[in-house]
């Protein structure tokens, strides 16, 4: 019988950082897609996805408005937010958001948290 492998989405303009999630994903067993840019998500498509990380400074549409796309057509599809920039990473955690990463983030504690999100939406493992 084969297993369903869950499809994560990673949105960032940093080739380097889309191969490291690649690899730190699929090491974790999971389907990933990758793209540069939100507007190449968009063209690609929502469907399919189980769950969304996305940086969140972007030329075009930043994470912050993808999210906010996302949530108006996909309101189940959880999205993870991943910043280099400190001081919009202190905005955010001040809200208590815990689907948020400040780069570079700890792998082990990123997939936790995928696998909890996972589960909190009925599609955990």
């Amino acid at each position: 019988m084969t297993q369903h492998k869950y499809v994560v989405a990673v949105v960032d303009d940093d080739p380097r950082l889309l191969e490291s999630l690649e690899e730190l994903l699929e090491s974790a067993s999971y389907a990933v897609r990758s793209f540069s840019s939100a507007a190449a998500l968009i063209r690609a498509g929502l469907a399919g996805l189980d769950l969304l990380i996305t940086d969140v400074g972007m030329p075009g549409l930043d994470g912050f408005a993808l999210r906010d796309l996302v949530n108006r057509e996909r309101p189940e599809l959880p999205v993870f937010l991943i910043t280099g920039r400190h001081e919009i990473a202190e905005q955010i955690r001040a809200r208590a958001v815990e689907s948020f990463f400040c780069k570079p983030f700890d792998g082990q504690a990123l997939l936790a948290a995928i696998a909890r999100a996972l589960t909190q939406q009925g599609r955990g493992r």
